[in-house]
Formats: structure tokens, C-alpha cells, sequence
């Protein structure tokens, strides 16, 4: 029989791919591009770390709690997360013509990078360690149906905020793409769900 769950990934390819595309995402932005693709760029790097911190708030991090209790870099996660948040609602409320746009922006890409350090050196390989590769993919599936969920309310935004910030790049192809799956996934089972409820 055929399981969609043997496709999976682990939760930790499935985090280190969200750390990927953020940078991807924030390589794009230049001085030099206009103040719309900026906005846009930076709407997109938003939504995909908002989505990420509750993925790993929700499904992620109590799993560690219970295999890896008291790790340093586990228990600073959350209160980077705040920072971050914190800086995600200060930056959608700066227009893109705004200097402090770019500077906020810069700032929130610098806790990013600190954070994504202690969980990829420390967090990814202790779960790797210390869970089972089917641990790892179930995970991986939680981790998924969930995200399809958050997404699905936004779906739409997203794929317009991913199609004007990477106009004119290669990468827009694949991203684009990948966005788009992400968006049919999401307004899909979003269907399948009101379909159910009725």
C-alpha cells in the first residue's frame, strides 16, 4: 500500500529546507531594488518565519524537551523567537520607502542567522542522535500537515508577495514553483476541510 508519509521528509531536513529558503529569500534583497520588491521580499521572509517558529514551538522543541532537557541552546530558542516576532511586527508596520525598513530588516536577519547557528550545530544533530529515523519522519508529517494549515489563510498573500519580491531573478522559477504547490496544497486542504465540516 502506498504511504505519503514514506515521501517525507525527516523534521529536520523540513527545518533546515525553512532556514534555506529564508536566506534564499533574504540574498535577494539589494540596496538597489525598489522600494515594492523590498516590501515584498521582506513580507515574504516574515510569513516563512512565523510559519517556521510555530512549527518548531508546536511540533518540535516539546520533542526535545522530553529527549533533551535543560540544553542551553533549547531553552534560549523561545525567547530568540520573541525577539524575532518582535521584530516582524515592527517591520510591517515600516513602509518600504522607509530607511529604517532596511535596517530593521538587517536586524531581524542577524537574530536569524544566530538562531539558525545553535540549531543547526547543536538542536538538528541531537535530534538526529537521539530519535529514530521514523521518529524523525512522523515528526516530519506533523510538521507538514500543520504547516499546510497556517498557510492555508495566506496562501494567496504569499504567493503574491514570493512572485513580486523575486521578479526577475532565476530563483523565481523554482521558488515560484514551489510556492505555488505550497498554495494549491494549502487552498486544497483547506476545501477538504470546510467539506468535511458541512
Amino acid at each position: 500500500m502506498f504511504s505519503l508519509a514514506k515521501l517525507s521528509p525527516t523534521v529536520t531536513d523540513m527545518i533546515r529546507f525553512d532556514h534555506s529558503h529564508v536566506f534564499v529569500t533574504f540574498h535577494q534583497f539589494t540596496q538597489d531594488k525598489s522600494p515594492t520588491v523590498k516590501k515584498a521580499l521582506s513580507d515574504t521572509i516574515c510569513a516563512a518565519l512565523e510559519i517556521h517558529a510555530t512549527l518548531e514551538e508546536e511540533i518540535f522543541y516539546p520533542v526535545m524537551q522530553t529527549i533533551d532537557p535543560g540544553d542551553s541552546a533549547l531553552e534560549k530558542a523561545p525567547h530568540e523567537h520573541a525577539d524575532m516576532k518582535r521584530l516582524i511586527r515592527e517591520l510591517r508596520t515600516i513602509p518600504g520607502t522607509d530607511d529604517l525598513h532596511d535596517r530593521v530588516l538587517l536586524e531581524l536577519m542577524r537574530e536569524v542567522i544566530h538562531h539558525v547557528a545553535d540549531e543547526e550545530t547543536v538542536l538538528l544533530p541531537a535530534a538526529e542522535r537521539k530519535l529514530s529515523k521514523e521518529r524523525l519522519i512522523e515528526l516530519g508529517v506533523a510538521m507538514n500537515k500543520r504547516r499546510i494549515e497556517l498557510l492555508a489563510p495566506q496562501a494567496g498573500k504569499v504567493a503574491i508577495s514570493h512572485a513580486v519580491g523575486f521578479s526577475g531573478s532565476t530563483a523565481a522559477w523554482v521558488l515560484g514553483a514551489a510556492g505555488a504547490i505550497g498554495a494549491m496544497l494549502a487552498f486544497s486542504a483547506a476545501g477538504r476541510k470546510t467539506a468535511v465540516q458541512l
